[in-house]
């Protein structure tokens, strides 16, 4: 099944504000549903297994051990070539991408029910075994269902797919965690888990239904030792063949250092300001929820009116001043108003950021090895905060103070978006996409230099 046209809307979605229409062609409701999938597996080795192994009697040092399940996502690139160049037997006639989808949401629903049925009580060390098991299959998954996202958009839809993925991403890991704490409080964790397997149906149904992505280019077919190391190593070549490449890696590496400084300190933040439980509650996890809701939306607006550099760049400062107000909330001490007003503009930019940084990376994608680039450029865009600033942020934070330490993660998102801007003016940004954010767009590039010339 090949993408819609929707230069011709269907009556139906002609009743509908403008910029609401894009949201609602097929391919980024297909970008909605596969998020739900995406999504869960997080979940199910994140909150839900930490309440899980608490109500178990785990002690603490063991059960924040677990986070480690999830550097297993940083390092899918190592076998995201294999989505892309391996063809599955029998399965493979339904096309790389839908293939690739069904065996991967399989082994997804294999590891959650293995995780369902083990004791940590009785066994810590199989338990961990078992959430790396579905880290592993939750990675793999995701690699597939972002190459399946890029193809099946066209160039012009990335920045509305994008953020339709991410509200299927928030959808998905919010209504597994719930629904697991549900069913546990009522038949046990066993029941709860083998509840939630259900959630990567989503993505699976909608690749029967959507088909193959018309944008998807096999590569060619390998035959030999020589082939397959060429196999591995291809992505990676094509992409450091682009003029710029390293500056791109750059970027990718150093955008969200701040960002992810001053997440890791919040929570320590807002409980030393003496912010209870329920006012957290309400201004960080329901506030907050909303505001990043409503985020996603404009950063779908903003991408399709100003273009692809424009809205990243202007995103990339929202993120940066995000962090000043923090800052602010640290010197004005307790204050609800306070709160309220830097998480709305702390999510709202965060999910601005969500989707047209999330685009472009989309974009940087060469659709003869979309898997394995995307499975890359993933992994860089959040390793350097998981293994830097996780060491660093509470050391820094009892060295400087509160004040101090949120100024300085303002200043800290200043070289991700000198360097952006840099790279605009360079023409490294234009130079650096990939044929995911070209092949088949007609005239939406010469849109975008309409737009920027204005």
């Amino acid at each position: 099944m090949t993408i819609a046209s929707t230069t011709a809307p269907a009556d139906w979605r002609r009743h509908l504000p403008e910029s609401v229409r894009p949201y609602t062609e097929p391919a980024p409701l297909a970008a909605l549903f596969v998020g739900i999938s995406s999504g869960f597996p997080y979940a199910m080795i994140g909150a839900t297994l930490t309440t899980r192994l608490a109500q178990d009697g785990i002690d603490k040092k063991s059960v924040t051990a677990f986070s480690l399940a999830f550097l297993v996502y940083n390092l899918k690139w190592l076998w995201a070539w294999m989505v892309d160049g391996v063809r599955l037997p029998l399965l493979g006639r339904l096309g790389q991408r839908v293939s690739w989808m069904l065996l991967a949401g399989a082994l997804v629903i294999a590891a959650v029910v293995n995780l369902a049925l083990v004791h940590p009580s009785a066994s810590l060390a199989y338990t961990a075994y078992a959430a790396v098991l579905v880290g592993v299959a939750g990675a793999t998954f995701d690699i597939v269902i972002d190459a399946y996202r890029i193809e099946l958009l066209e160039p012009r839809q990335l920045g509305v797919g994008a953020g339709m993925s991410q509200y299927g991403w928030r959808i998905g890991s919010t209504a597994a965690g719930a629904l697991a704490l549900v069913v546990a409080g009522r038949f046990g964790w066993n029941v709860g888990y083998m509840a939630c397997a259900a959630f990567a149906l989503p993505a699976m149904l909608t690749a029967l239904v959507m088909g193959e992505p018309a944008r998807h280019h096999d590569p060619k077919q390998r035959r030999g030792v020589m082939e397959t190391v060429r196999a591995v190593y291809g992505p990676f070549a094509e992409f450091f063949r682009r003029r710029g490449a390293f500056l791109v890696l750059l970027f990718i590496l150093l955008h969200k250092i701040g960002d992810t400084l001053g997440q890791l300190t919040l929570r320590l933040l807002l409980d030393d300001l003496n912010f209870s439980n329920d006012e957290i509650a309400i201004f960080d996890v329901g506030f907050g929820f909303w505001a990043y809701l409503i985020g996603i939306f404009l950063g779908g607006i903003l991408y399709s009116r100003l273009g692809l550099k424009r809205s990243v760049l202007i995103s990339l400062i929202l993120m940066g001043v995000s962090n000043f107000t923090f800052a602010l909330l640290a010197q004005a001490g307790h204050s609800n108003w306070g709160l309220a007003g830097c998480m709305g503009f702390e999510n709202l930019a965060s999910g601005i950021g969500g989707v047209t940084v999330v685009a472009y990376f989309s974009a940087l994608c060469d659709l003869r090895f979309t898997a394995a680039q995307y499975a890359l450029i993933s992994a860089a865009a959040s390793i350097v905060g998981r293994f830097l600033t996780g060491t660093t942020a509470g050391a820094m934070v009892e060295a400087f103070g509160y004040f101090n330490f949120y100024v300085f993660t303002t200043v800290v998102a200043l070289p991700g978006i000198l360097l952006f801007w840099a790279m605009m003016r360079m023409g490294l940004v234009d130079s650096s996409i990939g044929t995911a954010g070209t092949e088949g767009e007609g005239d939406a590039r010469a849109d975008e230099a309409q737009g920027e010339a204005v």
